[in-house]
């Protein structure tokens, strides 16, 4: 799909104010309402908006600890990563994983009440038997910059 400046504009002020009326979009892009609305849905449609969600306060919830962990597989086959990855979203626990190219096999973000249930967790994989041959532990001591807003202008080449 090719944007253009209206769609980046929608997309620029969702990334940051995703409960914004539609009726505010439009009058912040610069667009009567319908029009604003057929963009979005376009948008939406195409995939480039996968959804909406919430940030929510982890502190303000209670007690919690955010792990960062570094994890090796036994097996460099695709079906032990499938089985892996299969694995990993059956875990509430596992706020997100990403694949990557180098010397780990995954990077997961594991938020739990406090370090022994992360310990549960881990135990709790490794005996599961999903593949797990290593992992590197990195607790979150504090956030420091959350999930922002994709930066439009880098990956557009709008500079």
């Amino acid at each position: 799909m090719k944007l253009d400046d209206r769609d980046i504009q929608i997309l620029r002020v969702l990334s940051t104010e995703g409960r914004i009326t539609k009726a505010a979009l439009a009058e912040r892009i610069g667009l009567s309402p319908t029009p604003c609305w057929d963009r979005l849905k376009k948008l939406e449609k195409a995939g480039l908006i996968e959804g909406y969600r919430a940030d929510i306060s982890l502190k303000k919830l209670g007690p919690h600890v955010t792990v960062f962990v570094a994890a090796e597989l036994a097996d460099h086959t695709s079906a032990s990563f499938r089985a892996f990855e299969d694995a990993v979203k059956r875990y509430d626990e596992i706020v997100a994983c990403w694949a990557l190219g180098g010397g780990f096999d995954y990077l997961l973000q594991i938020v739990t009440r406090d370090i022994d249930a992360y310990q549960r967790l881990i135990d709790e994989m490794l005996d599961a038997r999903i593949g797990l041959a290593r992992y590197f532990t990195y607790i979150v001591t504090k956030p420091v910059k959350g999930y922002g807003a994709p930066p439009f202008d880098v990956l557009l080449d709008l500079e």
